[in-house]
């Protein structure tokens, strides 16, 4: 039978040791890290944009700035805030009016309809900006909820609410396409001619 040789096994056993000394020092400058990245995710170092959700334009309280003012092409500041009552809605509410009528065919009708438009909305001056640059495509979804109205619809007072209704749901579906959300609170009839 062979002997050990006693030396081998103390070469051996400094190898093993150093291993393992290696690998406890990986572990350990792994948790380190882990707790480090925990520590500044905690501290809100990084990671808080997506917690804080998306940037969607705010609702306004009466009297409080607008961080996104809109003013309408050819509309001048004139530096004087508003003066706002105490009852009603907590919000201001802020109009764009479209410059241009809008003329349609009613639907299965040889009538045609004429209407100028403002809409409303109490959120921040995006939604009224965005209102502006997206004109071209909103004026064409008013006209095909225009044409597809029925002429019964324009003479009474619940068929007018349906169609502001309607014109609401398309302006706002052309921002959510475009900008990613909508924010038009209602549409308002500034002239009405059925012809």
């Amino acid at each position: 039978m062979a002997k050990k040789n006693p030396s081998a096994d103390s070469e051996d056993s400094p190898k093993k040791g150093g291993v393992l000394k290696l690998v406890l020092g990986a572990v350990l400058l792994l948790g380190v890290g882990a707790g480090g990245a925990y520590g500044a995710f905690a501290a809100g170092l990084f990671g808080t944009e997506a917690d804080a959700g998306p940037d969607e334009p705010k609702l306004v309280l009466k009297g409080a700035e607008d961080p996104f003012e809109f003013l309408a092409p050819g509309e001048k500041d004139d530096g004087s805030a508003p003066i706002y009552g105490d009852g009603g809605s907590e919000y201001r509410t802020a109009y764009y009016s479209f410059e241009d009528s809008f003329t349609s065919n009613l639907s299965d009708s040889p009538g045609l309809i004429q209407v100028e438009i403002a809409v409303s909305t109490r959120r921040d001056g995006r939604v009224l900006q965005w209102v502006h640059n997206h004109e071209l495509a909103i004026r064409s979804a008013i006209l095909v909820e225009l044409a597809a109205t029925p002429e019964a619809d324009v003479y009474s007072a619940e068929g007018k609410k349906r169609l502001t209704e309607r014109l609401t749901e398309a302006i706002n579906a052309v921002l959510e396409e475009n900008e990613g959300f909508g924010g038009v609170d209602a549409v308002h009839f500034k002239g009405f001619l059925v012809q």
